[in-house]
């Protein structure tokens, strides 16, 4: 489990390819490294991977196929920011939302509005999960935990502060890139269960 406030964006120093997997080799800060343990749970742009080897400050994970496929780590390069937090701790406060880290789905971005009086990014998501990101709900974007602001039926907006752009590999964002998307679990259970009671009402009456 997760809280959407990454701790820090670490760099990619080495990617290994082999079939059905990649091996990913991040540079962690001494801060991030005590105490880690390999089988630890830790979030790469909001992705729960298994650490599998640490040594000195590289700690290496590996991604499966099915992963790649899903998220934006089958994009990451050299040299690639990625946001990391490590797992929540009992007694640990929660200043996001809790987030599982697993990934449903990307978002585009579609225009990236920097100015001196804000920091705003449109992304377009496939309308299917467009009914769980609801105006001024809870979304993982990356692994933050993000407010949302306008939406359409095809995209939402998002008003990034100057501490998230700080912290995040969300002030590299370009028009065209992706970005790993977690929805609100309690925010599909609602809409879910409302769906379902509806339309088992609707059916009854007819």
């Amino acid at each position: 489990m997760f809280t959407g406030i990454v701790q820090a964006t670490c760099e990619v120093v080495a990617i290994t390819k082999k079939d059905g997997l990649n091996t990913l080799e991040i540079a962690l800060p001494p801060l991030l490294t005590e105490k880690l343990v390999t089988g630890a749970s830790v979030a790469n742009n909001g992705v729960c991977l298994t650490v599998t080897k640490i040594a000195d400050d590289r700690v290496f994970f590996d991604v499966m196929e099915e992963t790649l496929a899903i998220t934006n780590l089958s994009k990451l390069t050299l040299g690639s920011q990625v946001n990391i937090e490590r797992s929540l701790t009992f007694g640990s406060e929660i200043g996001g939302h809790i987030l599982s880290g697993h990934v449903h789905t990307q978002a585009k971005v579609i225009e990236v509005s920097n100015t001196d009086e804000h920091f705003d990014l449109t992304l377009e998501v496939n309308p299917r999960w467009m009914n769980y990101i609801l105006y001024k709900g809870f979304v993982g974007v990356n692994g933050c935990s993000l407010t949302v602001g306008e939406v359409t039926e095809t995209s939402f907006k998002l008003h990034l502060i100057p501490e998230t752009l700080s912290l995040t590999n969300l002030s590299e964002c370009q028009v065209g890139n992706h970005l790993n998307i977690e929805i609100d679990s309690q925010t599909q259970a609602i809409v879910d269960t409302v769906e379902r009671v509806l339309a088992k009402r609707f059916s009854q009456a007819i």
